[in-house]
């Protein structure tokens, strides 16, 4: 089997994406939420709970970490589109992932989360002009970071976190 840390491989970003890719990129991170909601259809609280690979999160947590980053990724989108160049705070997801509240909100309330930060978000993303794409955010790790590399990394990302689930499932035989 692949590593089961990348189930659809690392994101290969390879410069900037023509508008027919970032109409693609925009429908994938659209249809995200459908499909993390169908990944865990039907899983019970112990399933939940059940890590996707050794020392990895497990389930429930990998549900509350996709729209807990994709709100920073919105938030990251506006704040490039607003002002010029800022620097953006990262935050310690392996830390967030352990916080109370992943462990007791229901995951309905994560994928309405999700469900709703994307209505949103896609519709800033089928509104910016051609000039907007290029405009950019530092991140304090990675460096300056253009929002066509952030539309790519986030539209990977959501296809990375659901086939995580999907993939445990299948070799759980769910």
């Amino acid at each position: 089997m692949a590593d089961p840390r990348y189930p659809i491989g690392k994101l290969h970003y390879e410069g900037p994406p023509s508008a027919d890719q970032r109409r693609k990129f925009i429908v994938e991170i659209e249809q995200a939420p459908a499909a993390i909601r169908a990944a865990v259809q039907g899983l019970s609280s112990e399933q939940l709970d059940t890590r996707y690979r050794d020392g990895g999160w497990n389930v429930r947590q990998v549900v509350h970490h996709v729209p807990e980053s994709h709100m920073n990724a919105y938030i990251r989108f506006k704040l490039a589109l607003t002002e010029d160049e800022p620097t953006i705070k990262p935050y310690a997801e392996d830390r967030w992932a352990n916080l109370a509240d992943v462990q007791s909100t229901p995951t309905e309330v994560s994928l309405a989360l999700l469900e709703n930060l994307h209505l949103r978000w896609v519709v800033l993303l089928r509104g910016l002009r051609e000039e907007e794409w290029k405009r950019t955010f530092i991140h304090p790790e990675s460096g300056v970071v253009s929002l066509e590399k952030n539309l790519a990394l986030y539209a990977w990302h959501g296809r990375h976190h659901t086939a995580h689930i999907t993939e445990l499932r299948k070799r759980m035989k769910w």
